[in-house]
């Protein structure tokens, strides 16, 4: 799949109401916010300034919410939870992420999501951090962690079922490939988008177009890079946000810490509209020398954004 030509997305291919607008999540039949609220900043605010920016977001429309057992110790999901009460629950597609590769870690993660989240279901779990070869096999073995996804899926715990990473193109898809030697099809997964990757290793030319075929929701991360990308001086927040809403992704997921941020999403995301060819090659080519070796993609070319590898008993 390497080179593969992403289309500009088309006049029409997103579905507004009001001021937010909204996208298709594969084939799950559901609708998502084109801008998602990353959870894990949600540690860096404060308690009530956390709370603040996830209602604050579900008032101006947003309804993807997105969070993981590890982040925090335990401390965003606990933060999201206390903020999805007093109904803004229902208004919320919620996902979050486990990093169990057995069917026991993973079965006890989940039940810890649920508990944090004070909710009695999780409309997409995620195994999170799929940053090595042996991650598939792992999960898919006899008695791996996507048992305990498919049993919580069966006893309505979980709605669908997804996978993260932002190592390697070539892991995703194998990620993948064990997926379907064991009839199994991921309903959404995540990955790095931005106007950087593009010209290394790259999950838009890789994944993407494997994704699109199959249905999958698309849900771009690190569309800044972690912040990285804006060091360059080549490129702004809107733009980084604005690149990836331009691709076929069904969501962006971007993390706020502060009113401010969340502020900047927004109208991100209230004023886009498709990009032109012209916009695009613009973009790339202010990008293209300084996203050649993957410089600003330290998430790619460094350990640096690894969780469970600097805390391996978080798997297993």
């Amino acid at each position: 799949m390497a080179g593969t030509s992403i289309p500009i997305l088309a006049e029409g291919a997103t579905n507004s109401q009001g001021q937010m607008q909204y996208r298709k999540l594969g084939s799950t039949g559901d609708k998502v916010s084109i801008v998602g609220i990353g959870g894990a900043h949600l540690g860096g605010a404060g308690e009530s300034e956390a709370i603040r920016i996830v209602r604050s977001a579900i008032d101006n429309g947003v309804n993807f919410m997105d969070n993981c057992w590890d982040y925090g110790g335990g401390l965003c999901e606990e933060r999201m939870g206390r903020a999805l009460r007093d109904g803004y629950r229902q208004k919320a597609f919620l996902m979050t992420k486990i990093d169990g590769r057995d069917s026991k870690t993973a079965a006890r993660q989940i039940d810890q999501c649920l508990a944090r989240l004070q909710t009695d279901r999780i409309d997409l779990i995620q195994f999170h951090e799929i940053i090595r070869m042996s991650d598939p096999e792992r999960i898919f073995a006899p008695g791996g962690g996507m048992e305990a996804a498919l049993a919580a899926k069966r006893a309505g715990k979980v709605r669908f079922i997804g996978f993260t990473g932002h190592k390697s193109p070539a892991i995703h898809l194998h990620m993948m490939k064990t997926a379907v030697q064991h009839h199994f099809m991921f309903d959404a997964v995540q990955m790095p988008l931005n106007a950087m990757d593009a010209h290394y290793d790259s999950f838009e030319r890789q994944v993407l177009p494997v994704l699109l075929k199959h249905k999958i929701g698309v849900l771009a991360m690190k569309t800044m890079g972690g912040g990285v990308i804006l060091n360059s001086g080549v490129v702004t927040p809107v733009q980084c946000l604005h690149y990836a809403m331009n691709l076929p992704t069904s969501v962006v997921i971007t993390g706020c810490d502060s009113m401010d941020v969340l502020n900047q999403a927004l109208g991100a995301a209230r004023g886009f509209r498709p990009m032109s060819a012209e916009q695009v090659a613009s973009i790339l080519a202010a990008t293209a020398e300084f996203g050649a070796n993957g410089q600003y993609e330290l998430y790619k070319t460094t350990g640096r954004f690894d969780g469970t590898e600097q805390h391996p008993e978080w798997l297993s």
